[in-house]
Parts: C-alpha cells; sequence; structure tokens
C-alpha cells in the first residue's frame, strides 16, 4: 500500500491542460487529480507527453491552455492565480497556475550531476547542511559499494549515476517528487534496493513517477494512471 496523509488531501490538480510544440499537440485536455502522500505511475509510451507534463508542473514550461493548481480544490475560483511567472494574471488569461507552487524535486532522464564531484559532494550541493557528512554517506552506502564514495562521479556506470539522482531528489525538503523514468538501467537487485529506499524517504509525500514498467507500480504500491 502507498503511504497515505490522513486528510488525504488534493496536492495537485490539473484540468483541461494543453500543450503543443510547433503545432503538434503533445497534451490535449488532460485532467488529472493527485493526492497528498500518494504514489502514482504514469503509463503511457514515449511521446505522450509524460515529460512534458512534469516540466509543466515544475514551472519550466508554460501550458497553452488550461490550469494547474497545488493544493486548492477545482472548484475554488478564490483571488490565487497567478502565471508561472509569478505574474498576477486575469481570469480570461487562458493559462493560469492556481497557489503558491510547492518545493518540488525532480529527476529527469538525464542524471543531472556535477561530473568531477564525488557523489557525497553531489548531494551536499544540492543539500545543503541538510543532512551531516555520516547521514548522507550511510544513505549511499544503501545504494553504492563503499570503494565509490571517494570517485568523482564521472566514473561512476550509468546505474551508479541514476542511483545517486534519485538519492537527491528523495533527501531534498519538498513535498512532491517528480520522477521520469528513474529505474530504468538498473538489475533486479539494485532496482529493488532503490525502490524499498524511495518508499522510506518518500512516505508522506507526493511521488508522481513515469514509466513504461507496471511492476514499478507494484513494487512501490503506487496507484496505476494510463495517460
Amino acid at each position: 500500500m502507498s503511504p497515505i496523509n490522513k486528510k488525504n488531501d488534493t496536492a495537485l490538480t490539473l484540468r483541461s491542460v494543453t500543450k503543443s510544440y510547433d503545432g503538434q499537440p503533445v497534451l490535449s485536455n488532460l485532467s488529472l487529480e493527485f493526492s497528498s502522500g500518494t504514489f502514482y505511475c504514469l503509463m503511457a509510451p514515449s511521446g505522450n507527453g509524460k515529460t512534458t507534463m512534469f516540466r509543466l508542473i515544475l514551472g519550466l514550461e508554460k501550458p497553452d491552455s488550461g490550469v494547474i493548481m497545488f493544493g486548492t480544490s477545482a472548484g475554488d475560483t478564490g483571488n490565487n492565480d497567478i502565471k508561472a511567472s509569478s505574474g498576477m494574471v486575469s481570469k480570461s488569461d487562458p493559462c493560469r497556475i492556481r497557489g503558491m507552487r510547492p518545493l518540488i524535486s525532480a529527476v529527469f532522464q538525464e542524471n543531472r550531476l556535477l561530473e568531477g564531484y564525488t557523489a557525497i559532494e553531489n548531494l551536499r550541493f544540492a543539500l545543503g547542511k541538510r543532512y551531516s557528512s555520516e547521514a548522507l554517506t550511510a544513505y549511499l552506502l544503501r545504494l553504492l559499494p563503499e570503494d565509490a564514495l571517494s570517485k568523482p562521479v564521472c566514473e561512476f556506470s550509468g546505474g551508479m549515476k541514476r542511483r545517486v539522482a534519485i538519492l537527491r531528489a528523495i533527501l531534498a525538503p519538498t513535498d512532491i517528487i517528480l520522477m521520469d523514468e528513474p529505474f530504468t538501467g538498473l538489475d533486479a537487485d539494485t532496482r529493488q534496493l532503490t525502490i524499498d529506499l524511495v518508499k522510506e524517504l518518500c512516505a508522506g509525500k507526493l511521488l508522481i513517477i513515469a514509466t513504461h514498467a507496471e511492476d514499478d507500480a507494484e513494487l512501490l504500491g503506487a496507484k496505476i494512471i494510463h495517460l
């Protein structure tokens, strides 16, 4: 079972969200609702807009139309409408971000690590002094061999880099975590270890994973949404 917030509040709502590139629709009138403290797996073939949806939620891109709401009910038409740029917009604006966007961490298909830094240094760069070196080392040792901790991540395999990127995201002080194909390239044992740690550290948070593998949802105890 996925961890459920006691109030089961709605944390994120997409309503009639549309996004196109060069006239080609990627998302068309997409409407979804996500509850706090719940794990979700988005299932769809490549090219069906999962990554685009994440970029819209993060504010990296703006939808062509529709509403993205954080922590507000779909029926709320209060005065909290803000653009992704944080400027106020009118009710007639075809695209709105409603409610204050919370802190969100993400894992994209690119690991986006500092290649000349060690794994601990990568975590420290993103997380600051929130965790002690001992705590970071303990977490890393659950996913990496001990001799890897003294090496720059440029010497890591792709799977090792991916585990560092995942750990960086799930240790961040955020309420929403987005992951795009996070377990691709991990062998069965490493995948299970990583999923176990994700479940542990993401308990009580909204976790949305885009994946092709339905067994990811089973191992996470996640709800499946087919796009």
